[in-house]
């Protein structure tokens, strides 16, 4: 008897779909799986066995033969527990092939028939609609998928209720979406008294997804600025939180039974690997950089990282996408991030205090700061000096204007760019635009146009820095309510972008 089943494998955020087939034959008794599984896989067959056990069914002695196909796709992961149960049940006229063959499933399952969560559920939700098939998962994995709202998601808990699901015996509930709920936890730019400059910064980066650099001494308020930029970020939208949830859902990082509509803040060791800032590994794992897809990336100590990690940067930073590529995987991964970089002025971190700075100064900070190339320098929009605050001013009352206030204008900036790049698939801020759509929305009038080629003649600005202060420019008018880009939107950027002096 033969029987399929059919359910994926995961390359980057695609399901592959993959159809498990199983025939029970005369002959020597065997169990076995072919199909390029890897040891998870051919694992499964010890743990199907035990689970069909407890429920009191016994295999024939017959040879039992699963094929994952395609037969040249290697399959990983314990996520084909499920199907090939529930393919070799139909083989055994257990359940019925027809509804077997209509489902989609995924899970792994426990040596007692319950079914245990498993990465990817939100994945293979997408590739069922595609399929029109139904999705079968365990509980766990239920909300999360049923976010999708495109197929039906069955979560049992254990292969009991499969079975009586699948035959008709006690039908189960579609599940239903699941959102994560987050209390409003971000700290306040309230309590930051000071670096007003730093702090406008962050306000353009967080309404553009412009990138910024922070560099200051020890203890001038860095990190604690980064950690802020949350509380200002608009929510994710429904678009944003799919895509983003997608990659979560393959790192295993949805776990709450649901999906946030927080953006995701990461914040990476100085020591992390290329592997782990890029993406790699076994199966080519996203990275940091896709784990803060459409968040904010915090990257502190950033000439502590080491030079081929820096180097990976400078792709991501500007296409929005990564490819992995191994000798077993090349994957595509979506990376269109908000990167924060925070960094001390030299080694010693005090180069602008006469009494404090080492006596190599000012030739330590030039060696530091030149550990960042010029290439990945230029990719920066925003480049702050941020000052040590004098303890007097820690005395001072509470700046008037808090995270609210902030994330407001935020807000309203987004919805104009939201509005703007309507239509336009691969735009979404201001950051995004380019070519003949970046002239359209940023030429400046006469006043602004003349300042900037004035700039960039005097201070060499290279190309890409040309058309980042435009985008900037953009984002500061947007912030100001301007239909146009004027002369003083240009000054302003052009004074963020010439923070660190000519050059860039």
């Amino acid at each position: 008897m033969l029987a399929r089943a059919h359910t994926v494998a995961f390359e980057g955020i695609d399901a592959r779909a993959v159809e498990v087939q199983c025939a029970v034959s005369p002959g020597v008794p065997a169990f076995s799986i072919v199909g390029l599984p890897d040891k998870a896989v051919s694992e499964a067959r010890e743990r199907i066995r035990s689970a069909l056990s407890a429920m009191a069914i016994a295999l024939p002695s017959k040879r039992i033969t699963v094929n994952l196909a395609p037969a040249d796709l290697p399959k990983e992961g314990s996520h084909f527990d499920l199907p090939i149960a529930l393919a070799l049940l139909a083989a055994l006229e257990i359940v019925p092939r027809d509804a077997v063959d209509g489902m989609l499933a995924l899970g792994e399952m426990s040596l007692d028939g319950t079914l245990v969560p498993v990465i990817g559920a939100l994945p293979a939700a997408m590739a069922a609609a595609g399929d029109h098939r139904a999705l079968l998962c365990p509980r766990g994995c239920g909300a999360e998928a049923a976010w999708v709202g495109a197929t039906e998601v069955i979560a049992p808990e254990t292969l009991a209720e499969v079975i009586r699901h699948v035959t008709g015996q006690a039908a189960l509930a579609p599940s239903t979406p699941g959102e994560v709920v987050t209390e409003a936890g971000h700290r306040d730019f309230a309590e930051v008294k000071g670096q007003e400059r730093a702090k406008r910064a962050l306000e353009i980066a967080a309404a553009g997804r412009h990138h910024v650099l922070l560099v200051g001494p020890p203890g001038s308020g860095k990190s604690m600025l980064a950690a802020r930029l949350p509380g200002i970020l608009p929510p994710l939208s429904a678009a944003e939180a799919l895509e983003t949830s997608m990659i979560h859902s393959l790192a295993g990082l949805l776990k709450e039974g649901g999906i946030s509509r927080t953006r995701p803040f990461r914040s990476p060791h100085h020591t992390a690997s290329p592997a782990a800032i890029i993406g790699g590994g076994k199966g080519a794992k996203p990275g940091e950089i896709s784990l803060a897809h459409n968040g904010v990336l915090f990257l502190d100590e950033f000439p502590e990282f080491a030079r081929p990690v820096l180097e990976t940067l400078r792709q991501p930073v500007e296409t929005g996408e990564v490819v992995v590529a191994r000798a077993n995987a090349h994957v595509r991964y979506p990376c269109r991030f908000l990167l924060v970089a925070a960094a001390n002025p030299c080694k010693c971190g005090y180069l602008a205090d006469p009494g404090r700075a080492c006596a190599r100064a000012p030739a330590c900070g030039a060696d530091y700061l030149g550990r960042i190339s010029g290439p990945l320098m230029d990719r920066f929009d925003l480049r702050v000096e941020v000052p040590p605050v004098p303890f007097t001013d820690l005395d001072l009352p509470a700046p008037p204007e808090g995270s609210a206030q902030i994330a407001a204008r935020v807000a309203t900036a987004r919805e104009v760019q939201a509005g703007r790049f309507e239509g336009h698939d691969h735009a979404r801020c201001n950051a995004d635009a380019e070519g003949a759509l970046l002239d359209e929305i940023a030429t400046p009038d006469t006043e602004g146009r003349d300042l900037l080629q004035k700039a960039a003649e005097r201070f060499g600005l290279s190309a890409r820095g040309y058309h980042r202060v435009l985008r900037v420019a953009r984002t500061i008018a947007d912030l100001d309510g301007a239909e146009a880009v004027g002369r003083a939107h240009v000054a302003e950027a052009v004074g963020f972008r010439l923070s660190f002096g000519p050059g860039a």
